[in-house]
């Protein structure tokens, strides 16, 4: 045991001085890394430094190589300046560069009419002889043009009082094709209710008549609807009838079809509806698809659908005018 109790000890003081040593070598392993990110700092303020002195050279040797541009135009500048007065003028730059100037006109403003005459001499160009021919070319297709373009202003001139005229006479067919219908639709509405009752037909913007709505009033005696949703369903039907009437009566057709227009309809109304059915077919043939005894009673003709055997129809007809003739 004792021996075991100094082996244990000696164990564990190995151990105490390896994790010192691993500390001591931990600490010289941070310093090392410190050291070495310093020195990698340091390393790239000088790459970025390096990189603005390359950058700055560059831009000076920019800067120099426009410089020696610029001098080498200067240079071919002069060198075509002293040609031209040698040739032009007969006149020599080294005699004249230490005269004083004779005129008060500033640089600039010479400068500024030498490019204006050269601008001009430009335009001018080289002398075309063919030019006069060209120019009455041009002028014969210019006055064609022109002529075409008056033709067409005219054309469109008579184009757009063409319109004006056949909206007017538009305008004024429908107003007046509105006048009758709204006097018929008064006429038959009283006729399909009574004399007290009042209808109109308003227009809602009668200033633009191609755009405007039509408004349907009706108001029966005791009723002030501000809409037609406010009307009973016999009322709405008898007011759609003689709508329905009043656009008939503009123009009334050979035949005309109603499909169980008097459903909604009681005894008292159904009788003010086959009166003006009688009246109005007088000039015009009405068939009727109703359910309504008493719409089958007021008619001249009747035809029923019948199925005595199951899915099979026949068609069943009684005339009652031919009755009526055997009675009298």
């Amino acid at each position: 045991i004792l021996q075991s109790e100094d082996i244990l000890k000696e164990t564990e003081d190995s151990l105490i001085n390896l994790m010192r040593s691993k500390e001591e070598e931990e600490r010289k392993l941070n310093e090392a890394d410190q050291l070495y990110y310093n020195l990698r700092n340091q390393l790239s303020e000088k790459e970025s430094e390096l990189r603005h002195k390359i950058k700055d050279r560059e831009q000076v040797e920019h800067l120099l190589g426009e410089i020696k541009d610029r001098l080498n135009d200067l240079k071919l500048q002069l060198a075509g300046t002293r040609e031209r007065l040698n040739v032009e003028f007969k006149i020599q730059l080294e005699d004249i560069l230490d005269q004083p100037r004779s005129t008060e006109t500033a640089a600039e403003e010479l400068q500024e009419k030498v490019d204006r005459m050269k601008k001009r001499l430009e335009n001018l160009g080289e002398v075309n002889p063919t030019a006069i021919e060209a120019f009455h070319e041009m002028k014969k297709r210019y006055e064609f043009i022109l002529e075409q373009k008056n033709d067409l202003v005219t054309a469109k001139d008579s184009l757009m009082q063409t319109i004006q005229e056949v909206e007017a006479t538009a305008n004024q067919k429908f107003l007046d094709t509105f006048n009758l219908v709204r006097d018929n639709f008064q006429r038959v509405f009283k006729t399909l209710f009574t004399d007290d009752d009042q209808c109109d037909l308003v227009l809602d913007n009668p200033e633009n008549l191609a755009e405007s709505g039509i408004d349907v009033v009706a108001k029966p005696k005791g009723k002030r609807p501000t809409s037609l949703t406010q009307l009973s369903g016999g009322e709405r039907t008898l007011t759609a009838t003689a709508l329905l009437f009043a656009i008939y009566l503009i123009k009334p057709a050979p035949f005309c079809i109603l499909d169980e227009v008097d459903a909604p309809l009681d005894d008292a109304n159904v009788g003010k509806f086959t009166n003006m059915i009688r009246q109005f077919s007088e000039n015009s043939q009405f068939i009727i698809v109703t359910h309504n005894k008493m719409t089958m009673s007021t008619v001249d003709v009747i035809y029923g659908v019948t199925m005595q055997e199951p899915g099979v129809s026949k068609l069943v007809s009684v005339d009652f005018r031919s009755l009526e003739a055997a009675t009298a």
